[in-house]
């Protein structure tokens, strides 16, 4: 090869090093967010609850908008678009970092996100924009492993900064990598624009609205109320929680979505989402999967942080060393996963994954105690990263494969929003569960305790129970009038409680992901092949 035609192939790469950073930016920021916990609860003074509010609010504002990007892409161009996005990103960082509260955190997340629905689907045209054939495979490869990599790089940035200065420093970075996102975008090639593709308008507030009251009434059940309203829920159904009925109105409007997009396809209008990704038992099949596996992955990195830096209060580096091995195993094995696609099915690959979850999850449910760790635990948690991995990455081929070329586009939109209304509900569960949890194991073992009296438990705050170290409880308890006897016992029935949450929901999860393992059944067996770039859609002017 002459000098002239590597520079060339070297020039080549320059587009995908951008998109990949372009995940890295997005991909970053959320798996920061578990890794600062401990600091925004210091820096806000809030709840552990209120910073995973962050996460949800990213995610649902992803999710919700996911498909409104894909079609901003088409009409005026993925370039220009990325481009535009990537700077509202940075400004959305630079917010995060100078938050002086947990309000203006969680608005920041939610800007980041809406920047971030609009990454998602850019990214993939962008990839078919730029590569064809072998290159487009190693492209779409090369971003599944930016997506894993910038995991385990948040973790372990985020971890040292976390412990040493602070949390506000690793999203700061963020602000600076936004600006070389948007210098290297500039060596992208010029895309066509395709005005005359339409909006569908009704269909982003139907899809909008049904994501955002199923996200943000799953977040609230605990807060709010499983049934019965609770004092903090802001307003009450003739004496019912609000959230349950968010749910089921949201699925009403969800179902309403389904309506309006298949009678807007039928007219000859272009709908917000193609239905033909998901006509298909395999294909609904490998969106099921997408959503129990990003929801499993979201409820564990929610759940050991809070273990880790809330209640046994370690440092923000202690808790990137203990989730690394968890880390790298989703790394490796997202980049590996595809060598075996020739030798074995999607189905029998889903079911394995699925599998290596279950047992996992209840494996670290049976061998945790107080120290992550442990050798078992660190077993449990590479066997979970190894089934996740492989799944996320499975999940995604099926979808492109299963799809006809056209709807490539329409493929990204969905991924996103799955991926990311499935992270937002894995969270929420997750944090309402462990916290709902702990609140039911406490009662019970405070009303089996007679030496916390009735008197001593009015002096306590029983009514928003929620996670803390043994510290914090001491200085709560210093307040009252506990004699050293009744201290030592609330210290240990808290210590107690919080273990027993922390195993019972990791079973649970367990369950749910050997549930999961039925529509692992239904994938198809296929071939992996060229991810098509989206064609045309059509005028809607008529």
């Amino acid at each position: 090869m002459s000098a002239t035609q590597t520079d060339l192939a070297r020039a080549s790469w320059v587009p995908m090093i951008t998109i990949a950073l372009g995940q890295v930016l997005m991909s970053f920021n959320v798996a920061s967010l578990p890794v600062a916990l401990s600091g925004m609860v210091a820096s806000f003074n809030v709840p552990p609850t209120t910073v995973a509010t962050g996460v949800v609010m990213y995610s649902m504002s992803v999710a919700a908008l996911v498909m409104l990007g894909a079609k901003l892409n088409q009409r005026f161009g993925a370039v220009p678009v990325f481009r535009a996005v990537v700077l509202l990103f940075g400004v959305a960082q630079l917010l995060m970092t100078f938050s002086p509260s947990a309000t203006v955190m969680i608005i920041a997340q939610g800007l980041a996100g809406a920047a971030g629905a609009v990454l998602v689907p850019s990214l993939v045209a962008l990839i078919a924009f730029h590569y064809h054939g072998p290159q487009q495979a190693t492209a779409i490869g090369a971003l599944g492993s930016a997506r894993a990599g910038a995991g385990v790089a948040a973790f372990l940035i985020g971890g040292l900064l976390g412990t040493f200065i602070g949390w506000r420093p690793a999203f700061g970075l963020l602000i600076v990598l936004s600006g070389v996102v948007f210098f290297l975008s500039l060596r992208f090639k010029r895309d066509t624009p395709q005005p005359h593709v339409s909006i569908d308008f009704v269909g982003v507030v139907l899809a909008a609205a049904a994501i955002l009251l199923i996200s943000f009434g799953v977040n609230n059940l605990n807060r709010w109320g499983l049934a019965v309203a609770r004092p903090a829920a802001p307003f009450d159904l003739m004496g019912l929680s609000p959230a349950p009925f968010m749910i089921v109105l949201g699925i009403a409007i969800g179902q309403g979505f389904l309506v309006w997009t298949r009678r807007r396809a039928e007219s000859g209008r272009t709908p917000l989402l193609a239905l033909e990704v998901v006509t298909s038992s395999a294909e609904r099949a490998a969106v099921v999967a997408m959503f129990a596996v990003v929801a499993l992955e979201a409820a564990l990195n929610f759940s050991v942080p809070l273990y880790i830096q809330i209640v046994q209060g370690r440092t923000p580096l202690e808790t990137a060393v203990a989730m690394m091995p968890f880390n790298l195993s989703v790394f490796f094995s997202a980049m590996l996963i595809v060598r075996l696609y020739p030798v074995l099915a999607p189905r029998h690959i889903g079911r394995i994954g699925f599998a290596l979850c279950t047992v996992a999850l209840a494996w670290l449910a049976f061998v945790v105690h107080n120290d992550w760790s442990t050798f078992p635990v660190l077993v449990g948690l590479v066997v979970f990263g190894i089934g996740q991995g492989s799944l996320v990455t499975l999940v995604f081929n099926v979808l492109v494969t299963a799809s006809p070329k056209e709807l490539a586009g329409d493929v990204g939109s969905l991924r996103g929003t799955t991926q990311n209304m499935a992270a937002a509900v894995g969270t929420a569960v997750a944090g309402a569960l462990l916290v709902g949890l702990l609140s039911t194991s406490l009662a019970m073992r405070i009303a089996a305790t007679p030496v916390l009296t009735p008197e001593l438990q009015a002096q306590l705050d029983l009514d928003n129970v929620t996670f803390i170290n043994n510290d914090r409880l001491l200085a709560a308890m210093q307040r009252t009038t506990a004699s050293p006897a009744q201290v030592e016992e609330a210290v240990r029935v808290n210590t107690e409680a919080r273990l027993q949450a922390l195993k019972i929901g990791l079973l649970i999860m367990a369950g749910l992901a050997l549930i999961s393992i039925i529509p692992a059944g239904r994938l198809p067996s296929y071939r992996p092949g060229e991810i098509p770039a989206p064609a045309p859609v059509p005028d809607d002017a008529a």
